[in-house]
């Protein structure tokens, strides 16, 4: 029995390093598999500690605040333990390089820490990706919503009733044939459907115009049986209060916005100390195998 270090018998056995690749592949995908199943078993985890603090009902669970920080820390804490995790792995489970300067071992071991993770980030999505989808597919209906103006999320019921959608052809329609003194016994039906379009217009434009005040008041005044100048108050205190409404709706548009920026700002950190993690994870990995082959040779007969 002869104890023999490996390198010395690798190098007897003339091994050219050189020759070999210098990518241990087997090593990086056994350590991006352990680093994404840590991933979805703490986002598992996460998302169920995350329904245990919320509540429907007023004053219990957390604030939507405490959530999202707690959220956010959660989220780098996953990184932070799955990156260091199969980073580690990767280094001790990596192939022995003999006749190979300290330094250069040090870059390979950070370069298949780096490869780990970004093997297990792509796992990690393409498990998720409904998820993901989902997510995306929030962002960019906020999106659309702020881009197209909140007035036209308020007015959307009386858009589709009055059938003018996006399409401002139908109240210069109605703007060409308007009678100073409209009927009492005319279509309740239509006479919503133009006071639905007047009013979209008014909140898409952000206030309404002298003439379709009027208009607006003349037909409120014809089937409540109003006054002309209580009609025309009626009609101040609605488009007011839809004023406010659209207001509110913008404002919860701008915070998932702001909360949408967040998220993604914060996903990038988490991600980008996940790949710093790694790499000196895999580092130290590979140099704790070095040292327990140089302190305990493997024996050959």
């Amino acid at each position: 029995m002869v104890d023999i270090p490996v390198g010395r018998a690798a190098g007897a056995a003339g091994v050219n390093d050189s020759a070999a690749s210098a990518v241990t592949w087997s090593a990086i995908i056994a350590g991006a598999i352990a680093s994404a199943a840590t991933s979805l078993i703490m986002l598992i985890l996460g998302s169920g500690l995350g329904l245990t603090a919320v509540s429907p009902w007023a004053s219990s669970g957390v604030s939507a605040m405490t959530l999202g920080v707690s959220a956010i820390i959660w989220l780098i804490v996953t990184q932070w333990v799955s990156a260091g995790l199969g980073g580690y792995l990767t280094g001790r489970l990596r192939t022995k390089w003999v006749s190979v300067h300290s330094h250069e071992v040090f870059f390979r071991d950070t370069a298949h820490g780096f490869l780990t993770w970004g093997l297990a980030t792509i796992v990690t999505a393409a498990v998720l990706t409904s998820t993901i989808s989902s997510i995306v597919s929030g962002a960019t209906a906020t999106a659309t919503a702020v881009l197209y103006g909140a007035a036209q999320g308020v007015s959307q019921g009386v858009s589709q009733s009055a059938g003018i959608g996006a399409d401002p052809t139908p109240y210069f329609i109605d703007v060409l044939f308007r009678s100073d003194k409209p009927a009492s016994n005319s279509n309740s039906a239509d006479i919503r459907a133009e006071a639905g379009r007047i009013l979209t217009k008014a909140l898409a434009d952000g206030d309404i115009a002298p003439t379709d005040r009027t208009r607006l008041a003349q037909l409120v005044a014809a089937q409540t049986g109003l006054s002309q100048a209580d009609a025309e108050k009626r009609v101040d205190d609605v488009v007011a209060q839809a004023k406010a409404a659209a207001e509110k709706v913008k404002e919860a548009a701008d915070k998932a916005r702001k909360a949408a920026a967040t998220l993604a700002l914060f996903s990038f950190l988490s991600l980008l100390i996940g790949a710093f993690i790694a790499s000196a994870a895999a580092a130290f990995g590979g140099q704790e195998r070095d040292e327990q082959e140089r302190f305990y040779p493997v024996t050959r007969t």
